[in-house]
């Protein structure tokens, strides 16, 4: 053989190998299929399943399995995402199946299920007046699993030292203490987001912890930075411990509200720098709009598109990579991702956060699926601001000026709690509740609104100045009987502290391993912790028990500076529910037909034991009432 001809040999060898390695080295990968799986006969069909891989260029897809069938297929130009709409036929057993692409270079199959159903009894509830919601951050509450404190998919994020990052709490700690929440009187618990979050520590942000500690870098623990939302976050548990939790929970008569996110994701998402489509996002890392947090924007018909434009499309305090809902895809995922959650963990109700930075055409959509569905499931939007106009003009039921029904069912009362704080934390005028109320006419449906004395973006209703344990209760006791869903943060029942976000997150005493006490138990609380559970759990007692409290219609009977009186009543009964805000003793006396109470002789109990029995005479109600104090008054059967 001569010498060129075996270089000639030699030449085409490695360029056959080197063909072959290099096709090899193109064959299709899939990194993550969303969702992984559906149900027959479900209101979405086809479901759009977006793929995320490697080489996925000009793939072409293959039912792999009985029951199902594949129609529009779409790569991205990077060859990264492949989108796909996958038919489940109506008889189709749950199961297995898979979705085989293939390209030039070869086929992976991407895993595809076919799930059954839950039973839908005692599932997909919705809330409303009837119940009490108690708001749980999970990392905050109870650690029931210490083995997943410092997973090792996300090594370093735990330190219970360090305000901002993981403390350990988790769903078996939450299941551990569901008999504490029965024993309370909650009906429903909302939980922040439970999606996965990043992995690393945040070195982008640097935010101080608690004063006199140095600044360390912070890890998502509220949830609020998802990386993957069909994921659950690893510190909390799995999704079988979530799934666990929402059984347990419905056994004992306590609904579940999932925390959602359409707004935007987390900065670490792996879209952040490899998106679906060029318009996944509204703007890009390097180059965006900063959210000003002008929300009035969108309820002003004067307002021109560019002005409205930083709010619907900027990103979330200049970090959180805001969302494009006019996207197709991005809507459709989005909307395929809260059914997903639902039916996948059978909860009864969701909290939307950020709600009026996304467009309200996308919300009628993503409302019109969830009721299409689930009828009975009850969504709540927050918007952090104290105008109810503008509040009201995102609940849903009608259509506003732009021609658009939100659909949302109901909004936090942000507008009812800026004077609640003022009037029993700073003593300020009691009156300025009942000015509020006044604009209830604004709402579709004031009744289902729900109302609260804080939550964990705001410091803590005893961080307020002024307050006391005795504004402290009569803020309790209006929240639990006036109109609309009450709700109580984590630690309220105990007058928790805590100032500005991390401070206001604290850990509930008791939860966690090592803990000097258990606040969990009577033993383990101060005689001023048990003093507001005490007062906390009597209310909702009362609540439970006496039906105009839930359902029954707001009547004002009297307002003054610093008292007012009010009753709900139904058709078959009314309850008198009145306060003395003064540093000083108060008399309070009204028509007592405008409670409905039309005889004289009238005897009406106070069900707080704080004022003695009130007995109608000459068509009055008269009352005595101790300085900072509350009543609420029952007739007595004759």
């Amino acid at each position: 053989m001569t010498t060129d001809r075996f270089k000639r040999i030699i030449a085409t060898a490695f360029f056959i190998w080197a063909a072959a390695v290099s096709a090899l080295a193109q064959r299709p990968e899939v990194l993550k299929v969303e969702p992984p799986n559906w149900w027959a006969n479900h209101s979405i069909d086809p479901v759009r399943v977006l793929v995320r891989g490697r080489h996925l260029v000009g793939a072409r897809v293959e039912p792999v399995g009985e029951g199902i069938s594949v129609g529009l297929v779409r790569v991205n130009a990077a060859g990264t995402y492949l989108f796909v709409d996958v038919e489940i036929a109506r008889d189709a057993r749950p199961g297995r199946r898979a979705l085989r692409i293939v390209t030039p270079s070869g086929s992976v199959d991407a895993p595809f299920e076919v799930s059954a159903p839950l039973d839908r009894r005692g599932r997909f509830q919705g809330f409303g007046p009837d119940d009490v919601i108690y708001l749980i951050m999970p990392d905050r509450f109870a650690d029931g699993d210490p083995t997943n404190n410092d997973p090792p998919k996300s090594r370093g994020l735990y330190d219970r030292r360090r305000a901002r990052r993981y403390h350990g709490g988790d769903f078996r700690g939450i299941i551990a203490r569901l008999p504490y929440l029965k024993q309370l009187g909650v009906t429903a618990i909302w939980l922040n987001p439970w999606y996965d979050n990043n992995d690393r520590l945040n070195e982008r942000e640097q935010y101080p912890d608690r004063p006199g500690e140095p600044k360390a870098p912070i890890a998502d623990y509220h949830g609020y930075g998802a990386v993957d939302f069909y994921s659950v976050e690893e510190h909390f548990g799995s999704m079988a411990d979530l799934r666990e939790l929402v059984e347990r929970a419905h056994a004992l008569g306590i609904k579940v509200i999932q925390d959602q996110v359409a707004n935007h994701t987390g900065p670490y998402h792996p879209w952040v720098k490899d998106s679906p489509t060029p318009t996944w996002y509204n703007g890009t890392e390097a180059q965006h709009l900063v959210n000003p947090f002008q929300a009035w924007t969108l309820q002003d018909p004067n307002a021109s598109p560019q002005m409205q434009r930083p709010t619907l499309e900027g990103w979330f305090i200049d970090i959180l990579p805001d969302l494009n809902q006019n996207d197709e895809e991005v809507a459709r995922y989005i909307i395929q991702n809260t059914l997903w959650w639902i039916g996948m963990t059978g909860i009864d109700g969701i909290r939307q956060d950020t709600l009026p930075y996304v467009p309200r055409s996308f919300w009628h959509r993503w409302m019109t699926a969830i009721k299409r569905e689930h009828p009975r499931f009850t969504v709540v939007g927050e918007l952090y601001d104290g105008d109810p106009a503008l509040v009201a003009f995102f609940q849903g039921g009608a259509a506003r000026f732009d021609g658009i029904d939100s659909k949302i069912d109901t909004l936090f009362d942000f507008p009812l709690l800026f004077p609640l704080r003022r009037a029993f934390a700073e003593g300020k005028p009691i009156k300025d509740l009942a000015q509020m109320l006044a604009r209830d006419h604004l709402y579709t449906n004031p009744g289902l609104l729900v109302v609260f004395l804080g939550n964990h973006d705001m410091p803590r209703f005893m961080n307020e100045p002024g307050a006391t344990v005795a504004g402290l209760k009569l803020a309790q006791t209006f929240v639990l009987t006036t109109r609309g869903v009450p709700q109580l943060y984590y630690g309220d029942e105990i007058a928790m502290r805590g100032g500005g976000d991390p401070d206001n997150r604290r850990d509930f005493p008791g939860g966690f391993p090592g803990d000097e006490r258990d606040a969990f138990t009577r033993q383990g609380r101060t005689p001023e912790e048990n003093e507001v559970f005490d007062h906390v759990q009597r209310l909702l007692r009362l609540r439970a028990e006496l039906e105009p409290l839930r359902r029954g219609r707001l009547i004002n009977l009297y307002v003054a500076d610093q008292q007012y009186a009010y009753a709900r009543a139904t058709s078959q009964s009314s309850v008198i529910v009145v306060f003395n805000n003064d540093a000083k003793p108060a008399t309070i006396e009204f028509d007592a037909r405008q409670a409905g109470i039309e005889e004289d002789g009238v005897r009406l109990r106070d069900r707080l034991g704080v004022a003695p029995d009130v007995i109608v005479a000459g068509g009055k109600f008269r009352v005595n009432l101790p300085a900072r104090a509350a009543s609420i008054f029952v007739a007595q059967p004759e």
